[in-house]
C-alpha cells in the first residue's frame, strides 16, 4: 500500500471555501479508486493556521495512476477544482507518497 499526502498551504481568510472542497471529495475519490483516509484541516490550537492535509491510499502505483486518470473525467471533480480555483482558496499543494510501518 501507499499513502498520498497532499499538504496544502491556504488563504487565512478562505479556510470555509477550503472545507467546502474537502466535504466534496469523499465520493468522487472513492469512485476513481481511491480509499480516503481524511482531510485534516488546521485549528487554533497549535502549529500553522494555514496547512491542511489529505491522505489518500492506493495499492499500489499502478492504481494511483488509474486514479488520476479516472478523476480528471469525472464531473464532480472537475467541477470540485474550477470551484476552489475560482475562490483562491490554496496556495500550494505539494505532493508525496508514504508508505505505512508496519505494512
Amino acid at each position: 500500500m501507499i499513502t498520498l499526502c497532499i499538504q496544502y498551504e491556504l488563504e487565512h481568510n478562505k479556510l470555509s471555501d477550503f472545507e467546502r472542497y474537502a466535504k466534496n471529495w469523499p465520493k468522487p475519490i472513492r469512485r476513481c479508486g481511491g480509499d480516503l483516509l481524511g482531510y485534516f484541516l488546521p485549528t487554533r490550537l497549535a502549529g500553522r493556521t494555514n496547512l491542511a492535509l489529505a491522505l489518500i491510499r492506493f495499492s499500489d502505483l499502478t492504481a494511483y495512476e488509474k486514479y488520476r486518470e479516472a478523476l480528471m473525467k469525472d464531473p464532480d471533480a472537475i467541477a470540485n477544482v474550477k470551484q476552489i480555483e475560482a475562490a483562491g482558496a490554496i496556495v500550494y499543494e505539494d505532493r508525496s507518497f508514504l508508505r505505512q510501518i508496519p505494512e
